[in-house]
């Protein structure tokens, strides 16, 4: 028996046309650093520049997974595509960590041996860079809490505009003091920025693919309040798990008292459970079996 209701859209969908124009200036900006870190001599304009690309083909893949996801479901994929959005925030999370590295491995080697970067160019391109990504972020904005992949696409934004800014900030000290060293130093602070964020992405997109317990439900409390549903007398077999962002599902094994059974009034404890999940927990896809006292002794609980 299933509790109601259903809904198929998922919160990347609904950023769709954010997520277009966050790739459209994504990759202007792309363009522009390439040219900059070119002309200025700067390292941490290429590596803005790079991780840059690692975001366009990132969100390029999130908006491939977003469309993937409204397609229906089919006998052979039940919930559909959505759990590509997921697969997406993993490659694009795993993509990003590379080039956090990277960025960290130059810009030691920069320490070590700098070169003889341009702050009037960097000063230019710098602000180019800070102003597209500004735009971007503002885009993400709203949606970056309800997505794993809008998510992804606003940290990496939120790193850009960062690492502009650290692009700013060299080209000042170059300018003020000629300790060229600040181009790498700045390149190192920027990676140092996107691993750690990169890392807690991939967790929470581990987490999805690994069917963990969503964050916001705490499985403790659901099952209290399922047994303090009038004609409930033992729940077992409890799951709760994400297969998409904002789509949390929940299924249970529920133990009806036998007098709702003989008066024919044990079906009423589902439509009670279903609006008690959907007001309390925000979980609008539950899935119940109702079973007589006794019948868990026939059944392999599989988690209690």
């Amino acid at each position: 028996m299933t509790g109601h209701s259903h809904s198929h859209g998922t919160a990347a969908g609904e950023q769709r046309g954010r997520l277009v124009t966050v790739l459209a200036i994504t990759t202007t900006i792309l363009a522009v650093e390439v040219v900059g870190g070119l002309v200025a001599h700067s390292l941490v304009l290429l590596a803005d520049a790079a991780h840059l690309a690692a975001d366009a083909a990132g969100i390029g893949l999130a908006l491939f997974a977003v469309v993937c996801a409204t397609r229906p479901p089919t006998l052979a994929r039940t919930f559909g595509l959505q759990r590509l959005e997921i697969l997406a925030a993993v490659v694009n999370a795993v993509v990003l960590l590379v080039f956090g590295i990277l960025i960290l491995v130059e810009a030691i080697r920069r320490l070590v041996t700098p070169g003889h970067p341009s702050p009037g160019a960097m000063l230019l391109f710098g602000l180019v860079a800070v102003l597209g990504n500004g735009v971007s972020l503002l885009l993400l904005r709203r949606g970056h809490a309800a997505s794993l992949t809008v998510r992804g696409a606003y940290l990496e934004v939120l790193a850009d505009l960062l690492g502009a800014a650290g692009v700013l900030l060299a080209a000042a000290v170059i300018a003020a003091t000629g300790w060229e060293r600040a181009d790498p130093v700045a390149s190192l602070l920027l990676g140092v920025l996107i691993v750690p964020r990169t890392l807690r992405m991939l967790r929470s997109a581990v987490d999805v693919l690994l069917e963990a317990t969503p964050e916001h439900v705490d499985l403790q409390e659901v099952r209290t309040h399922i047994l303090e549903t009038p004609g409930v007398v033992g729940c077992h077999d409890l799951h709760a798990w994400t297969i998409t962002s904002g789509s949390a599902v929940l299924s249970a094994h529920v133990v009806v008292a036998d007098e709702l059974w003989a008066d024919g009034s044990a079906s009423a404890v589902l439509d009670r459970l279903a609006e008690c999940l959907a007001g309390h927990f925000d979980l609008e896809h539950s899935t119940f079996q109702l079973e007589q006292p006794g019948h868990v002794d026939h059944e392999a609980v599989l988690h209690d």
